[in-house]
């Protein structure tokens, strides 16, 4: 049967690591890119007689992304252990959640613009397609990095122990472009909300994608297929798109599916079987010996002092306050540092619509081609807002304003008039270059006859003949209308 035969369910188990100072049961340093091994103590490692202590502002966060999914926060949560072994885990068990979750049921809306580029979705007025069922949001400890090479691994253990956030969603997802829309419209809410930095290539946030098929019609799902640890959005889309032509060939074929975990490659385009399983539950779960429950009503109460806008308040807001377009509203809550840095730019002056211009398109291609993050970049709002500002002024050209912006990128905290000055960009005596324009005009006759005939393209030669002869450097935009001024009386 062709693939539109089947019915395709996906659901899909995220892991986002929640941006804490510390782990989840050790007052160890967490984060990205420190030394191998260096942020570890005996109870992350896993060290006999260690005893855990509980992160409360983990704890705080998850129950804070469970009340802006619209989840259920029970009165009491529990802490479980489950068992595997592997060398990821030096305990041999991993500290979870079970079946008292810190949040139950809830839904990811799927924004309009979270979507890949390709895909036809509808339009949605409030910018949500539609809402994505969780099954429950629950926290527990992140596993080691393991690094393979041919004949041995490499075991990083700074990662071990990290709070982790597992976002189970209900299998209520039916495409491959869902599914990313999913991943990125949750990525954007843990980022506006400060949850965690969900950067895919740090490993802060990862996925299991489970996909089952049947044919059209049936009540049953289908055997459940789950693929592990996908690093990227892209990556769960192609991987998706696979699974779901090799279960439609193999059932059309007569080859019934068995429940599995499969390994994506996404070098070689194709899944891999690792194991198959009789049953969804084969760790061996018991409540936390070392743990008390968790009483979530003073914690609740925290989390919901400073409530986030979600993406899609943000830019409905953005577009009623600053009168920004839908595009360009769009880009900014696909951004959530860049909007902040847009709100802060126009809070120093700047009009909203052409700071929104220089944020997407300037400054994000300064840092693309600086291959810069926008937190280390050392023109802040304040220094883009004085940009503009000589703009508006006439000071400067909009071209000559991006050699300001790079001036000032080599000499950090130089306000933007000193680096014009430096450049020899002046707004130039209205008296001078009057004289330079006119004594340009008399010299070329023949080019501006031309241009009373109708050749208005040959302004811009007398215009940089005007700026050839004038000292400091004019704003060429005043020079050419000055020229068609003179030309036009």
């Amino acid at each position: 049967m062709p693939v539109n035969d089947y019915e395709i369910t996906i659901g899909l188990e995220v892991h986002c690591q929640i941006r804490t100072e510390t782990k989840m049961f050790c007052s160890c340093r967490a984060g990205f890119g420190y030394e191998p091994n260096t942020n570890v103590c005996p109870t992350c490692l896993g060290m006999p007689g260690a005893l855990p202590m509980l992160n409360e502002r983990a704890i705080e966060r998850t129950i804070l992304a469970g009340i802006l999914l619209g989840s259920r926060i029970p009165e009491e949560s529990k802490w479980d252990r489950k068992n595997y072994f592997y060398p990821d885990m030096p305990k041999n068990y991993q500290t979870s959640q079970l079946d008292l979750p810190l949040c139950i049921g809830g839904a990811v809306p799927l924004y309009t613009w979270a979507f890949p580029a390709h895909s036809k979705v509808s339009t949605a007025q409030d910018g949500v397609v539609r809402r994505v069922k969780l099954d429950h949001i629950h926290l527990e400890e992140d596993a080691a990095k393991l690094t393979h090479y041919a004949g041995y691994s490499l075991i990083d253990y700074n990662r071990g122990g990290t709070p982790l956030m597992e976002i189970v969603s209900a299998p209520d997802l039916h495409s491959p472009d869902e599914a990313y829309a999913y991943l990125k419209s949750l990525q954007q809410i843990m980022v506006c909300a400060g949850i965690s930095n969900a950067d895919m290539e740090k490993g802060e946030m990862r996925c299991d994608v489970n996909i089952s098929l049947r044919p059209r019609g049936r009540q049953q799902l289908g055997e459940k297929i789950e693929m592990k640890n996908i690093n990227s959005m892209s990556a769960a889309r192609r991987a998706l798109l696979y699974e779901i032509r090799r279960q439609a060939e193999e059932l059309d074929a007569g080859i019934a599916q068995v429940q599995s975990t499969r390994r994506w490659d996404d070098a070689l385009g194709e899944s891999i079987v690792m194991r198959t399983k009789e049953n969804a539950h084969d760790y061996r779960y018991h409540t936390c010996p070392d743990l008390v429950p968790i009483h979530t009503a003073p914690l609740m109460q925290r989390a919901m002092i400073n409530m986030p806008e979600l993406p899609d308040v943000r830019r409905t807001r953005l577009m009623q306050e600053y009168g920004l377009p839908s595009s360009d509203a769009t880009t900014l809550v696909g951004d959530a540092p860049l909007c902040t840095y847009f709100e802060q730019t126009v809070q120093a002056g700047a009009p909203a619509r052409k700071a929104a211009n220089w944020v997407i398109n300037t400054l994000s291609s300064v840092l693309t081609e600086k291959d810069a993050a926008l937190s280390d970049s050392p023109i802040h709002p304040v220094d883009l807002a004085s940009i503009i500002a000589i703009v508006e002024q006439g000071i400067v050209s909009t071209n000559q304003a991006r050699e300001v912006l790079d001036y000032m990128w080599q000499h950090p905290g130089m306000p933007a008039q000193v680096a014009a000055d430096a450049l020899g960009y002046k707004k130039a005596d209205s008296g001078a270059l009057e004289a330079i324009v006119d004594a340009v005009l008399a010299e070329n006759q023949d080019i501006v006859e031309m241009v009373r005939s109708g050749n208005a393209k040959l302004v811009n030669a007398l215009t940089g003949k005007v700026m050839k002869n004038a000292t400091p450097k004019p704003n060429p935009k005043i020079v050419t209308e000055m020229i068609i001024a003179r030309i036009g009386g």
